[in-house]
């Protein structure tokens, strides 16, 4: 195959000649002086690699990039990237390597894993701290711990730097994972990859899939956009072809999208390794009506994007900066954006201008006015005549624009079901007029009046950005920020673009009332032509059929409204299909049979599949647009008080989605290199650290009092009224568990026994513990993951429980979701909180105890209580992943009835019978121990296990085959369909 490839490979030259090297001397291919290559790994041989590049990579003195592989795969609009980056130190001292990669200021990172030296080093959500700052500072001794920084360099990028030693003759890997849910602007969607290794790369490999649930209409890979033009709106020939090496496949709902250049490849884009962005637009068939409505594991997200409506008609007034900065380019581009905007009028709008520097000057005092040609004309000569000088003026300026708008709007012949907006451009900050930011914004809104919208646009570097992104949220606008050295001509066009068609005003979704909770916004001022509205919220009642969805909304003349009732099961069904086959056609992508497609995770190893992140993406939809409003509140909150509760909720979602956002910082466990250039030995490391453990260790009898809770830390704050304390009292467990791969260990009380049995499940499945749904209201589900098996074990893959729901439906229906890096209790109020802290929330008839990573204590009205372990790596091995054990502490509050593959032998008796087993061929007979069970018999050896996170261990009778004959019918009826399934149990038996 390779000698295939470099014969293919040696012919293209030949016949290409220096149209492919054009940049490169004959010379690179004769046999002079070749310096040895094989550390680098080239994926193409050594000896066809030109001069100038060999010179490249040999004098490189930094940590060379063997690899980079970016995986990104689309879920309806929901865009998960894997980013992997391995880096190799040729020299025996130990270097610095540095990772940096830019994402979209949009996205959020999600985690981020180093792997040096065989070890892994996982990362840390936290929330800021306002003292870090000052904290390094005054103190200049290395930490163990390092923040990730995300720094923002563009208007619609950032950029994510990590430095870490790496030994001497060794390697390092990056692992990076980052979501953003893609905006449709224009009619489209675009997604875009950051290439900028800043060096040559031996293997760089770039997989885009995407998959939607409606048919792809429209997909476009653009050439390599260089410099810093990252507006969508950038104009590209129609004739202008994908990079090279790219590969397009696409049906009907898949497409991927590959771009694998070779070394050589590179060079030709460029040699410094700054390749540009990878863009990838497309755009799917809109569904007439409502929209499209999508619903996976009690969570919903509403697409909603009509087309074919008249265009309504609009007033809108520019207030275009002439301060003394604007001079040269700026107005240039300013103006020639402008000429272009007014040929886009529509005979139906209104429209005016404002100019302001020290002055305010208006094109037609005291009203708007039609757009005619003639009018159009005389506006093109007032634009021609701008000339900067003088101040800034923000506030006066605003305050003229807004005043000319409420008149008119004031007027007896204005439209009513028109659209009004206020365009402000800027490039500085107010030094004229009223200069103090809060007054300018008090003002604005007293002008605005909730009556228009005001859009900003910020121009440059010396723009009080926060100012224009504050006073577009506060009226109903949106902030555009323009860089330096980008034609502004393009992007104040393709901006007005975005807003100049106004299809839908006043748009209010609705739902069936009670059946939705924490929805995010649903009413909306304007809704733009090629733009998209989209909704998401959690299902209250997932056993219901269907959900009745309202929309209504004001189309030029007339109000609209559209209504339809959608079917539940049948989206559930849908969206599932859509995932699976979104993580199928990732793993196609992977490096070969067999291959899991992995990214960064919160797991203990740092990495899960692809499959287990998509199967929550509509939850993770939910919680990313829930992170950005509760951000957008904050920064409009009025009050001190306003805005710490806006930061406290959107804090504790992004810590309990793992998000990198303004109010959190990533620290990651760095590697200590000694002066040879070696890793220094790593201490030795359980599955949980050294106090979490501490706090495991429970006492030597099963059933006695255990001290859980005895260590503090800061409560966490809510939304809700619940009440909040710190975790101080003690527990009493059973022996009754499912704990590690899984293990299930069962006490009888009645008969003085206790038996053992594995469950070997399938990652993904959903498993019934505890059935008492009829009864007290209880149900409690378990979601397995998987994980390789250790080397040398007789099992292909190991599987443990990564989420535990308990189901409550008694007096209310409330629910507690718990993994080992949140608990979700949703009862009198919705909270999620973090398992790192220590803590005690009552809500109801609920309680629950935290012990910051050790564990979490459910109570169900006093007479029902569970015991959750969190089992947490700090450096794990690839088959150790951060799991739950569930332990029945008190059961006195379920019923007799109580099933599950633990509640149904709460209430049972058992005894031990010895059975004679013929045991050679002449017919001597010995004796085998049986369970009696009901009316069956299972056979049984004795065993023990260790439980309680190993400290202590228990003899048992261990039932083999998958616990067959012991549990009531098969495996398969102990699978559900969902977390928070509550079905009964289908009474399925076991002959004896």
């Amino acid at each position: 195959m390779d000698k295939d490839f470099n014969m293919l490979f040696y012919t293209l030259l030949m016949c290409y000649g220096s149209c492919i090297l054009a940049q490169f001397d004959d010379s690179g291919f004769e046999e002079d002086i070749y310096t040895d290559l094989t550390d680098f790994e080239l994926d193409i041989a050594p000896r066809r690699v030109p001069r100038q590049v060999r010179a490249i990579l040999t004098k490189e003195t930094k940590p060379h990039i063997q690899e980079l592989s970016i995986k990104t795969t689309i879920i309806s609009r929901y865009a998960f990237t894997a980013v992997s980056c391995t880096m190799l130190n040729r020299h025996s001292a130990a270097a610095e390597g540095v990772f940096h990669f830019q994402i979209p200021a949009a996205a959020y990172v999600s985690n981020f894993t180093m792997i040096i030296g065989g070890r892994v080093y996982p990362s840390e959500v936290r929330p800021k701290d306002k003292k870090v700052k000052q904290d390094k500072e005054a103190d200049p001794k290395p930490k163990k711990k390092e923040a990730g920084d995300t720094s923002q360099v563009e208007s619609d990028v950032e950029v994510f730097r990590m430095a870490a030693s790496i030994p001497g003759r060794n390697r390092a890997v990056f692992l990076l994972a980052y979501e953003e849910l893609l905006q449709r602007r224009l009619g489209y969607y675009e997604q875009v990859t950051s290439l900028r290794p800043m060096q040559l790369v031996s293997r760089l490999n770039l997989d885009v899939t995407l998959v939607d649930h409606s048919p792809i209409t429209y997909l476009e890979v653009l050439p390599l956009r260089n410099g810093k033009s990252y507006t969508s709106a950038a104009k590209t020939p129609a004739t202008a072809a994908p990079p090279v090496s790219t590969v397009i496949k696409q049906n009907k709902n898949v497409c991927k999208v590959t771009f694998s250049p070779n070394i050589v490849q590179q060079a030709k884009i460029t040699t410094n390794g700054n390749l540009g962005d990878f863009v990838v637009r497309y755009d799917v068939e809109r569904e007439m009506g409502i929209g499209d409505i999508q619903v996976l594991n009690g969570h919903f997200v509403h697409y909603f994007a009509p087309k074919d409506l008249p265009a309504v008609p609009k007033n809108v007034v520019f207030v275009i900066d002439t301060s003394a900065s604007m001079l040269g380019t700026k107005i240039r581009q300013t103006k020639e954006a402008l000429f272009t905007i007014l040929q886009d009028l529509r005979p139906g709008d209104h429209f005016n201008f404002v100019s302001f520097s020290s002055r305010i000057k208006v094109w037609q005092p005291r009203r708007l006015v039609p757009v005619t040609p003639l009018n159009v004309r005389d506006a093109k000569k007032f634009i021609y005549t701008l000339a900067p000088t003088g101040g800034t003026d923000i506030g006066g300026a605003l305050q003229t624009g807004a005043s000319l708008l409420s008149d008119y709007l004031a007027a007896s012949d204005s439209n009513q079901n028109s659209v009004s907006l206020i365009i402000f451009l800027t490039d500085g900050r107010p030094t004229v007029g009223e200069v103090q930011s809060p007054r300018i914004l008090g003002n604005t809104r007293s002008a605005v009046q909730e009556k228009f919208c005001v859009f900003t646009i910020g121009l440059g570097n010396d723009v009080d950005y926060r100012l224009l992104e504050r006073m577009a949220l506060e009226n109903c606008g949106m902030m555009r920020r323009i860089p330096e050295d980008i034609d502004a001509k393009f992007m104040l066009k393709g901006f007005y673009d975005e807003i100049g068609t106004p299809l839908l005003s006043d748009i209010r979704i609705n739902y069936t009332e009670d059946s939705v909770q924490y929805v995010t916004q649903h009413l909306f001022t304007n809704y733009f032509n090629g733009s998209e509205i989209v909704i998401a919220g959690k299902l209250t009642n997932q056993s219901a059929e269907s959900l009745h969805v309202q929309v209504t909304a004001s189309n030029s003349d007339k109000s609209i409204v559209l209504e339809t009732d959608v079917p539940l099961r049948q989206r559930q069904v849908e969206t599932e299909k859509h995932v699976k086959a979104a993580a199928a056609q990732a793993q196609g992508s992977g490096a070969g049979a067999g291959s899991k497609v992995t990214v960064p995770g919160s797991g203990g190893s740092g990495v899960e599949t692809l499959e287990s992140v998509a199967a929550d993406f509509v939850e993770r939809v939910w919680g990313f647009l829930s992170v950005k409003e509760g951000l957008r509140s904050r920064l409009r909150s009025q009050t001190s008080r306003e805005r710490e509760d806006h930061t406290q909720q959107a804090t504790n979602l992004s810590l309990a989605y793992h998000f990198l956002t303004p109010l959190t910082s990533l620290l990651v466990e760095k590697p200590q290199v000694l002066s040879d250039g070696t890793m220094a030995l790593a201490p030795t490391q359980g599955p949980l650290t050294d106090e979490a453990a501490s706090a495991n260790l429970l006492s030597d009898e099963g059933a006695e009092e255990a001290p859980l809770g005895s260590r503090h830390s800061s409560v966490t704050k809510t939304t809700g009224k619940a009440k909040k304390s710190h975790a101080k009292k003690s527990i009493r467990i059973s022996k009754t568990s499912a704990d590690g791969d899984p293990h299930f260990i069962v006490e009888f009380p009645l008969s003085k026994l206790t038996v053992c049995f594995n469950i070997n499940g399938e990652p993904g499945h959903v498993l019934r513990l505890v059935s008492d749904h009829k009864h007290s209201g209880v149900t409690v589900n378990g979601k397995l993951i998987g994980a390789p098996a250790p080397v040398g074990s007789h099992k292909q893959q190991r599987t443990y429980f990564r989420t535990i729901t308990i189901v409550v439906d008694q007096p209310k229906r409330s629910y507690i979701e718990i993994t080992p890096k949140k608990v979700i209790l949703d009862g009198q109020d919705r909270m999620i909180m973090p398992c790192d802290t220590t803590i005690t929330v009552e809500s109801g008839a609920l309680s629950v105890a935290i012990v910051g990573k050790s564990n979490v204590t459910v109570t169900v009205g006093g007479s029902i209580s569970f015991v959750i372990l969190l089992h947490q790596y700090k450096n794990p091995a690839p088959y150790q992943k951060d799991h739950l054990g569930f332990y029945i502490s008190n059961s006195k509050g379920l019923s007799p009835n109580c099933h599950g593959l633990l509640g149904q032998f709460l209430y049972e008796e058992v005894r031990l019978a010895e059975s004679p087993v013929n045991s050679t061929d002449r017919g001597d007979m010995r004796t085998s121990t049986m369970l009696k069970v009901k009316d069956r018999s299972v056979p049984v050896v004795p065993k023990t296990r260790r439980i309680y996170s190993g400290s202590q261990t228990v003899d048992c009778w261990f039932a083999k085959n998958n616990a067959a004959k012991l549990i009531d019918g098969t495996y398969d009826d102990y699978v559900v369909s969902h977390m928070f399934d509550t079905g009964n149990w289908p009474d399925g038996t076991n002959g004896a």
